[in-house]
């Protein structure tokens, strides 16, 4: 592995551990600073790891608090992919990891038998023996993957303008209707979206789980198939956070020795598109915004995924839904949903998890939206489940305002 940044720029301040989510709710973990540059001094020296390393949910709050720029959640990845060489992960962990593949593997059997099986309680309870647990909200495969649908879809003739999407493997496995949404949106502004069958897996799951090499092989073909597009002048949008982070700041943590000093990895957010499209003119929401047909209410509630704000780019969800005439979108600043990707779904995590969304969802509660949103698909299914009610992506959200429904 490629060196990062010496662990002694860490001032010992605290502010990571303190805006810490997993520390707050668990014990039993010591925490970002003695987890990450704290113990690294000691990797360093070739000493052991501590046992609490695997507690870290990777939701990059530390890095987002951060006074000094410390890249507190490498240290933590990195220190995990070295202890998966030592212990492989357990088998579990390559199920949660290997999505897209098992995807693959599976995509003969019906979508209605695989969430069937995934249902019925003999399979919960194996898959509870193997470490995932009995009571999370696993996403259902959907009858038809996004890009299998986007191969049939018919976009408008003659539009002026291309993008290239990268569905990410939520939309593309689980909710392909998010995908087919963006699609209808960027059409209507005038884009034919392109979604190339180069592109794979981000690789977050992989490094998360401690599948390191898995991750770099993706890493190198995704950046490759990055290459290809953006040399032709066009930009690659993302409906997911967690892919734009990992290809903006992760893989050049984890992987810089695979990026060309003329690429520039960048994932655009599609929500930060399509807010330019709508100030352009490109693309205008309704005077009228019938809400009460599609909601039951006109207000929305609003979550701002982890990995997003680990993007320093605002929230341009929220700000594309505020665009929408009519439309009261409230920013629940409730922390972490606590799902973090895979993270909610162990069997030793799941309480975890809940307790750090617990927040989020009594501001749901509470609230008397409606209807709740959020970018990342992993959020979206937390947040039903703790929250208890219906949550979509903010472009699915403005497509119902631009059809009229």
């Amino acid at each position: 592995m490629t060196d990062i940044a010496q662990p002694d720029r860490c001032i010992v301040c605290t502010t990571c551990t303190v805006m810490c989510p997993v520390a707050k709710n668990c014990l039993d973990f010591l925490g970002p600073r003695m987890i990450g540059p704290a113990h690294q001094r000691f990797r360093l020296l070739g000493m052991g790891e501590d046992e609490s390393l695997h507690y870290c949910s990777n939701c990059k709050n530390c890095d987002i608090s951060c006074p000094c720029d410390v890249p507190v959640s490498t240290f933590i990845m990195r220190a995990r992919a070295e202890a998966s060489r030592e212990k492989p992960p357990k088998f579990r962990d390559w199920i949660l990891a290997h999505g897209e593949l098992l995807a693959c593997w599976l995509r003969f059997i019906p979508a209605v038998f695989k969430n069937f099986g995934m249902g019925f309680a003999p399979v919960r309870l194996l898959l509870h023996a193997l470490g995932i647990a009995r009571q999370a909200p696993l996403p259902a495969f959907a009858a038809q993957t996004f890009r299998r649908k986007f191969k049939s879809l018919s976009q408008p003739q003659n539009l002026p303008r291309q993008v290239v999407l990268f569905p990410g493997c939520f939309v593309d496995i689980y909710e392909p209707e998010s995908g087919l949404d963006i699609v209808a949106v960027l059409n209507r502004a005038g884009y034919e979206a392109i979604t190339p069958e180069g592109f794979v897996c981000c690789g977050l799951p992989l490094v998360a789980n401690g599948f390191w090499q898995n991750a770099r092989q993706n890493a190198r073909r995704n950046l490759e198939e990055l290459a290809r597009w953006t040399d032709r002048g066009l930009p690659v949008l993302t409906a997911c956070p967690s892919c734009a982070l990992m290809f903006g700041k992760d893989y050049a943590e984890y992987f810089p020795d695979l990026l060309p000093r003329n690429l520039s990895p960048v994932l655009v957010d599609v929500c930060e598109f399509l807010t330019g499209c709508m100030e352009r003119g490109e693309l205008s929401a309704p005077d009228v915004a019938p809400g009460a047909a599609t909601t039951g209410d006109d207000h929305i509630l609003y979550h701002a995924p982890c990995h997003l704000r680990a993007l320093g780019a605002g929230l341009p969800g929220l700000e594309l839904l505020r665009l929408i005439p009519g439309l009261r979108a409230e920013y629940a600043d409730s922390g972490c949903c606590g799902i973090s990707g895979s993270y909610g779904f162990k069997k030793d995590k799941y309480a975890i998890g809940m307790r750090v969304g617990s927040a989020l969802f009594s501001a749901m509660r509470q609230s008397d939206a409606k209807l709740c949103a959020s970018e990342c698909g992993t959020c979206r299914v937390q947040m039903r489940h703790g929250g208890g009610k219906q949550t979509l992506h903010p472009v699915s959200i403005l497509r119902r305002w631009l059809d009229g429904k």
